[in-house]
C-alpha cells in the first residue's frame, strides 16, 4: 500500500554522474514523489555527513562508483527497503546481506541495452560493408577500390550469428528485422519456437559460429560463459569472419583472439577487453583488422537520461504501493550479467 507520506531516499554514486542521470526535468520529478537531498551524493557509508541521511533512508538510489551494499553498509541504513539502480548490472553491487534482509532491487538495466544493440547494429552495418579496411585502403592507395576489390562485400543475405538472446541480444534481433540479414541464434535458455518468434535459426554454439559471416556477444559473464570463445571456437569462424563483443572481455580467450587477429584470418570489433583497458603494448591497438572503443556502446552522455528515467518511474511506482516493473531477484543472477 502506498505511504501517507513520501518515502526517504537518498543518493548513492560517484557525483559526477548525477547531473547527466538526473537532469532537471527528471530531478523534479523526483522531488516530488521522494523526500531527497540532491545536494548529498554518498560515496562511503561511513562518512559522518551521510549518517543522519542513511539512517532514515527507504530508498537508495544507486549508480556507477555506490558502495558494495554489504552488511556494514546495510547497518548504515537500517531502514533501507528499495534499492533502485541508475545502471546497468547489481552484480557487483548488492551484498548477500541485502537479499537476507528481503530488500527490492531495481535496475535500469533494460535502458542501458538499448545503446549497446544501437552500437552493435551500426557496426554489423559497417562491417558488412568492410568499413574499416576499405578506409584503411584508401589512405594509403588514394584511390577507389575496382570492382573485383568489393566482389565480397555488401549486406545482402550476411549471415548475423548473435550469442545470448540477453535483454541486448533481443533488442539487438528487433532491430536486424529491418535488413536483409539470415540471423542465427544461440541461447542454452530458447527453444525453437522462441527463437522462431524472435526472428532467427536457432543452432548449437559451434553451428552458429562457422555458419557465421559476423558473430555478436550478447551472453553474460557467468562461470558457465568465461572463454566460452577459446581457441577452438574461435578457429571455427570462417576466414575473413568478423567478431563483435559488446559483453565482456571474459567470454574470449585473449590470447588465442589475438593470434588469430595478428594472423589476419579474422577481423574484430572490441568494445571490450580483458583486461580493460588493454595494456599500452598490445598489439590490437595497431592492427588494421581491429577496431577498439573505449567501453562506449552502453549509456553515455545524454542517454544517461533514459536510465534516470527508468529510476524516477520506479520510484513512482514504488511510493504508488505498486512492484517495480524491473525488478531484479536474487536468482536472476545465475543467468544475468
Amino acid at each position: 500500500m502506498p505511504s501517507a507520506q513520501p518515502p526517504r531516499a537518498v543518493f548513492a554514486m560517484d557525483p559526477v554522474h548525477l547531473p547527466l542521470l538526473f537532469p532537471p526535468p527528471l530531478m523534479a520529478r523526483l522531488r516530488q514523489t521522494a523526500e531527497i537531498d540532491p545536494g548529498l551524493v554518498v560515496r562511503d557509508f561511513a562518512a559522518p555527513e551521510a549518517a543522519g541521511p542513511l539512517a532514515g533512508a527507504e530508498v537508495l538510489i544507486t549508480g556507477w562508483g555506490c558502495p558494495h551494499l554489504d552488511a556494514d553498509a546495510l547497518a548504515a541504513a537500517p531502514r533501507v527497503r528499495a534499492v533502485l539502480h541508475a545502471a546497468g548490472s547489481v552484480r557487483s553491487l548488492v551484498g548477500e546481506a541485502l537479499w537476507e534482509r528481503g530488500v527490492t532491487v531495481s535496475s535500469a538495466v533494460t535502458g542501458n541495452a538499448l545503446p549497446v544493440a544501437e552500437y552493435t547494429l551500426a557496426m554489423i552495418l559497417l562491417a558488412g560493408k568492410d568499413t574499416f579496411a576499405q578506409r584503411e585502403r584508401f589512405r594509403h592507395a588514394h584511390a577507389y577500390p575496382t570492382p573485383a576489390e568489393t566482389a565480397a562485400i555488401g549486406n545482402l543475405g550476411r549471415r548475423i550469428g548473435v550469442i545470448g538472446a540477453s535483454r541486448v541480444g533481443r533488442r539487438l534481433l528487433e532491430l536486424l528485422r529491418s535488413y536483409d540479414f539470415e540471423v542465427l541464434l544461440h541461447d542454452p535458455y530458447v527453444g525453437v519456437t522462441e527463437a522462431t518468434a524472435l526472428g532467427a535459426e536457432l543452432l548449437p554454439l559451434d553451428d552458429l559460429l562457422s555458419r557465421s559471416d559476423i558473430v555478436s556477444l550478447h551472453a553474460p559473464d557467468i562461470p558457465e560463459t568465461q572463454r566460452m570463445l577459446d581457441r577452438g571456437r574461435l578457429a571455427l569462424i570462417r576466414d575473413g569472419g568478423v567478431l563483435i563483443n559488446t559483453s565482456r572481455g571474459a567470454l574470449i580467450d585473449h590470447d588465442a583472439l589475438t593470434d588469430e587477429l595478428l594472423s589476419g584470418r579474422l577481423t574484430a570489433i572490441l568494445d571490450v577487453t580483458e583486461p580493460e583497458p588493454l595494456p599500452p603494448a598490445s598489439p590490437l591497438y595497431q592492427l588494421p583488422n581491429v577496431f577498439l572503443t573505449p567501453h562506449i556502446a552502453g549509456s553515455l552522455g545524454n542517454e544517461l537520461a533514459r536510465l534516470g528515467g527508468i529510476v524516477v518511474d520506479e520510484l513512482e511506482r514504488l511510493a504508488a504501493g505498486l512492484p517495480p516493473a524491473h525488478e531484479v531477484r536474487h536468482a536472476d543472477l545465475a543467468r544475468v550479467a
